[in-house]
């Protein structure tokens, strides 16, 4: 087992860390006081990221991306996290691996001009009664004599909805009223039928779009159909666990990173009864046991990563990752509330931010408590503990 990151590994962590730094560092109070990001510092920062080869990175190089690995994606994914959403999806871009599915003229109409940074996806599957559970959806599409489609349904919670081009939507295709049959749908924005419906306010996230979409009989053509009918959910599971362990995983990792970082800074700098008050034990306690979490949590993202990396099944190790960080990230921004005292509280500094934004990550892209579920099936299934050394 080597831990050693190499130079190139080193070099990237370092131009992506000077570019959140510089680039998007000042414009997160701006976001968080307009709740939105003015289109031309969104363009700006886009343009900036792409001239130096940074949007899209995790897609492959044939379709303009960096090609990055599991692991160099965590990597990169990490560092994002010291910044808040919406400037990481507007400068590095949020293409989904699910789009590899595209074939002929799918390509150059949907998947490299999002590679390239020219249109924006995003996923819709989520519905008021389909969460956690993705295959409970009853968002049916209906295919036609001709081989075209009629889209009926709705979603909810769509991330990036407002900004989006198009968006890879979940539909029901069939069954046999015992086992549904779920298909993607590449749906444009503008279609007939198609609405656009209220941006969901967040406690956090600030700047994220989070929309209803609603469609009534919207005319699909043949080539909408992403990857194979009724492969739908499958296509969708094997690619989002990539991107549960990177939006979650890493960037909850990075997140708590750079939450603790200014913790200590300020427990050195804060002075109660005549010393800093990181001379206090339960202070050096709260920081003790973040730096602990935080590293247990980054290593765990990295062995997900190496598995994949391997052609290995990491979904179980994916759903651990998803908890451990999420809870982590959690505990650690808690925490700075703590440390800072009053000032934590209050909205001149971004811990309140942080700690706002922290609590959704034990809900998107599954709950803890699903998660829970997903490892407990595992390790009974298996009768012992999944990284058990075989005797």
């Amino acid at each position: 087992m080597d831990f050693s990151l190499s130079d190139e590994q080193k070099m990237m962590i370092a131009t992506v860390r000077r570019f959140i730094a510089e680039e998007l560092h000042p414009l997160e109070d701006e976001v968080e006081e307009q709740g939105y990001l003015a289109p031309e510092k969104a363009k700006a920062i886009h343009e900036k990221s792409k001239a130096l080869g940074l949007y899209g990175m995790n897609m492959p190089e044939q379709f303009g991306g960096m090609g990055l690995s599991a692991l160099d994606t965590m990597l990169m994914e990490e560092q994002f996290g010291h910044t808040t959403d919406i400037l990481i999806r507007r400068a590095f871009g949020n293409v989904y691996e699910v789009l590899l599915a595209c074939q002929g003229e799918q390509v150059e109409r949907w998947l490299t001009p999002t590679v390239r940074g020219e249109r924006v996806c995003s996923i819709a599957i989520t519905e008021p009664g389909a969460g956690s559970d993705a295959g409970g959806i009853s968002t049916r599409a209906v295919k036609q004599a001709d081989g075209s489609w009629r889209l009926n349904g709705s979603k909810h919670f769509i991330s990036d909805g407002e900004v989006s081009d198009f968006f890879v939507v979940s539909a029901l295709t069939g069954g046999d009223g015992v086992k549904k049959e779920i298909s993607l749908f590449l749906v444009d924005k503008g279609l007939p039928g198609f609405t656009l419906g209220k941006d969901q306010k967040m406690m956090g996230l600030r700047g994220t779009s989070h929309s209803e979409l609603w469609f009534d009989n919207v005319p699909l053509e043949p080539l909408a159909l992403l990857g194979d009918e009724g492969k739908g959910l499958s296509q969708a599971l094997a690619v989002l666990g990539r991107v549960r362990l990177a939006q979650v995983g890493a960037r909850a990792v990075g997140k708590a990173s750079h939450v603790l970082n200014l913790m200590v800074e300020y427990a050195g700098q804060r002075k109660q009864f005549g010393k800093s008050i990181a001379e206090f034990q339960l202070v050096q306690q709260m920081l003790a046991d973040s730096v602990i979490e935080i590293n247990s949590a980054r290593l765990m993202v990295w062995h997900a990563a190496w598995m994949i990396d391997q052609g290995l099944d990491a979904r179980d190790v994916i759903a651990m990752v998803k908890v451990q960080a999420a809870e982590t990230l959690g505990r650690v921004t808690d925490r700075a509330v703590q440390v800072f005292g009053g000032m934590g509280f209050c909205k001149e500094l971004p811990i309140e931010r942080y700690y706002r934004d922290a609590r959704i990550y034990r809900i998107f892209d599954g709950t803890s408590e699903i998660h829970r579920t997903v490892i407990a099936r595992s390790v009974s299934k298996r009768g012992r503990a999944l990284f058990d050394v075989d005797a």
